[in-house]
């Protein structure tokens, strides 16, 4: 091969390299979507409020809504599909509105799994590790946090107060993308308002809780938080009422969740996070006021071009997902 023909074929790969792109897509719902799952390149389902739930099985060409049973007045600010036909659903607010439901039949029926009756719980996100086995976090009352959990996809309960560390002073969660809990392999990281992670590495057992230098008000924190693998993780957030201000509003780890270092040059706040599947170091972090890459585990970051979103997930091994928000939006981005 002659060396004018490197340069010549280095330009077409370029040149024929994806880029970046959503493609908005139509749902007829006028809802605020905050959460968002997919299980597959063709099957995602995304919540929000006035009890909504969506699914579509064909990419989001189209998007059927899937009525809940009373739950008309929920806000449904999570949802974790399991597979194509089985899903949770979570809704936040005090006493009876934090509920969990569950269809195992692409939400023909819906169970209702968890009724809360406690006036002081308040819901704010759930992960699963599998079908059967999920974990719920709640806002801490009196000092104590408070966590739920499934061992049978049925039934769930409360964790023993003793094996949890001690809350600080109304410490809790915000509710933004159900993102602020996260699971892998056996263990389970939750991102709190003061800005800490509690950490078990026994999917509950037992916990410890750390640090991170992401400032912390009434409006400001952890929002959401991810891991690559059971080492490398980041927690994104900032201030939703300043929502383009970019304040030390990143943190990233390489121990597990031991320690944290700030991490500077997302455009504003960001209230989801996710790994981009299939690359060793590449991430994207979602707020209402836009969208920014990192491919270096989040030590640098690049400004998407495109809207903003309030809640983002990956199809699983798929470089394909989806963002969800305001007045029904969603959209699909591909050419990660």
């Amino acid at each position: 091969m002659s060396r004018l023909a490197i340069p010549i074929l280095l330009a077409a790969a370029i040149a024929g390299a994806a880029t970046p792109a959503w493609t908005p897509q139509l749902t007829g719902v006028n809802a605020r979507l905050r959460g968002v799952s997919a299980v597959s390149t063709t099957v995602a389902w995304a919540s929000g409020t006035a009890g909504t739930v969506l699914r579509t099985t064909n990419g989001g060409d189209s998007w059927n809504l899937l009525p809940v049973p009373d739950a008309q007045r929920l806000d449904f600010r999570d949802i974790d599909a399991v597979s194509k036909d089985t899903a949770y659903v979570l809704s936040i607010g005090n006493g009876d509105a934090s509920r969990i439901y569950k269809t195992t039949n692409a939400g023909t029926n819906w169970t209702l799994q968890f009724a809360n009756t406690d006036p002081q719980v308040f819901l704010d996100a759930m992960a699963f590790w599998s079908a059967t086995q999920g974990i719920a976090y709640s806002d801490s009352i009196a000092g104590a946090f408070v966590i739920f959990a499934t061992s049978d996809g049925r039934t769930w309960q409360r964790l023993p107060a003793d094996r949890l560390p001690a809350a600080l002073p109304n410490e809790g969660a915000y509710a933004a993308s159900g993102t602020n809990v996260a699971v892998l392999g056996d263990q389970v990281w939750i991102g709190t308002t003061a800005s800490r992670v509690l950490h078990s590495a026994d999917r509950g057992r037992t916990w410890t809780v750390s640090q991170t230098p992401i400032p912390t008000s009434q409006s400001a924190g952890i929002f959401s938080l991810a891991f690559r693998d059971a080492t490398h993780g980041i927690a994104v957030g900032g201030d939703y009422q300043k929502e383009t201000e970019a304040v030390d509003n990143a943190a990233i780890t390489s121990d597990g969740g031991r320690t944290w270092t700030l991490s500077k040059g997302l455009s504003g706040y960001r209230s989801a996070v996710a790994h981009v599947p299939r690359s060793k170091s590449s991430w994207l972090a979602v707020g209402p006021r836009g969208a920014d890459v990192s491919h270096d585990d989040g030590r640098t970051w690049t400004p998407l071009t495109g809207a903003g979103f309030h809640a983002f997930t990956f199809a699983p091994r798929s470089r394909t997902g989806w963002g969800v928000g305001d007045r029904g939006t969603v959209a699909r981005l591909e050419g990660l």
